[in-house]
C-alpha cells in the first residue's frame, strides 16, 4: 500500500502541471501516453505469438495521429476522414497476402491491429479533447473515475463478503461495488452542480453520473478480462503498486467514451 501511495503522488504531480496547461503540452502527454497504452496491449497480445516489428511501428504511428487528430476544437463536434479508416483496412489486411503464412500474421491478428489502434488513439484523443474544451469536464469525469476506484477499494476490503465477478476480477465485490459508485456519484454531482452547471436539473445530474461511475466499473472489469484472457496479472510493471499505463486509464477510458455519448442531455 505503500508503495502505491507514493507511486500515485508522483503520477499526480507529473500529471496534473500537464493537465493545467492543456494544449500541446497536454497533447503531447497524452499522445505518449496512448503509445504506452498500445504498446502494453501489444505486448499481452504477443505473449502467444508476436506480430511483425514494421506493422508494429505502423500502429504506434497511427495512434498518435488519431490521438492528436482534430484536438485544437473548441467543441464535441466530432469528424472523421473515412479515407483514414480505409487506408488503415489496407494497411493491416493486405499484409496476409504478402507474408502468406498464417503463423506469422493471420486475420486475427490483423483485426487486432486494426481494433487496438483505433480504439487506444480515439479514447485518448476524446481525453484531450475533453480537457482542451474545458477542464472542468475533464476534472469531472477525473472525479469520477478517482473516487469510486478508491472507495470501491476501501469498501471492499472493510466489509466486502460477496464476489462480483469471480473469474474475471476475484478481489472485486459487490459492497465495494456500491461504495464506490455511490461516493463516485456523489463527489462528482456535488463538483459539477457546483463548478460546471448549477441550472442543470440535479435528477439527471445524479442519473447521468450515477451511470458514468458504474460504466467506469464496467471498464476495469472489461480490462481486467482482457488480463485473464492472457494470463497476466497486470499490463505492465511501469507504476510501481498499480501496474501499467492501461490498468490506470481503463476506467476513464470508459467513463470519457460514455460522456460523450451522454453530452447532449447534460
Amino acid at each position: 500500500m505503500k508503495t502505491r501511495i507514493i507511486s500515485s503522488i508522483i503520477v499526480v504531480a507529473i500529471f496534473l502541471p500537464f493537465l493545467i496547461m492543456g494544449d500541446l503540452p497536454f497533447t503531447i502527454l497524452m499522445s505518449i501516453i496512448s503509445v504506452l497504452g498500445l504498446r502494453e496491449l501489444l505486448k499481452v497480445r504477443e505473449s502467444k505469438k508476436e506480430f511483425p516489428l514494421l506493422l508494429k511501428i505502423f500502429a504506434y504511428v497511427l495512434t498518435v495521429y488519431f490521438c492528436m487528430y482534430n484536438t485544437g476544437s473548441i467543441d464535441f463536434h466530432y469528424t472523421f476522414d473515412y479515407r483514414v479508416m480505409a487506408f488503415i483496412i489496407f494497411l493491416f489486411l493486405c499484409p496476409m497476402v504478402f507474408i502468406n503464412d498464417s503463423k506469422k500474421y493471420n486475420l486475427n491478428d490483423s483485426l487486432f491491429l486494426i481494433g487496438s489502434t483505433l480504439f487506444i488513439g480515439f479514447s485518448f484523443n476524446l481525453i484531450i479533447i475533453a480537457r482542451n474544451f474545458d477542464i472542468t469536464y475533464i476534472l469531472y469525469l477525473l472525479i469520477i473515475t478517482t473516487i469510486t476506484d478508491t472507495f470501491a477499494l476501501f469498501t471492499g476490503m472493510l466489509i466486502g463478503k460477496h464476489p462480483l465477478c469471480p473469474k474475471i476480477s476475484p478481489k472485486k465485490t459487490i459492497e465495494g461495488l456500491v461504495g464506490g459508485v455511490l461516493m463516485g456519484t456523489f463527489t462528482a454531482v456535488a463538483f459539477y452542480h457546483t463548478v460546471i452547471n448549477p441550472h442543470l436539473s440535479i435528477w439527471l445530474l445524479i442519473l447521468v453520473t450515477l451511470v458514468l461511475c458504474l460504466v467506469g466499473q464496467l471498464g476495469d472489469l472489461v480490462f481486467s478480462s482482457i488480463k485473464r484472457y492472457y494470463d497476466v496479472k497486470d499490463f505492465s510493471e511501469l507504476i510501481p503498486g498499480h501496474g501499467g499505463i492501461l490498468d490506470r486509464f481503463d476506467s476513464l477510458i470508459f467513463v470519457t467514451l460514455a460522456f460523450i455519448l451522454m453530452l447532449g442531455i447534460i
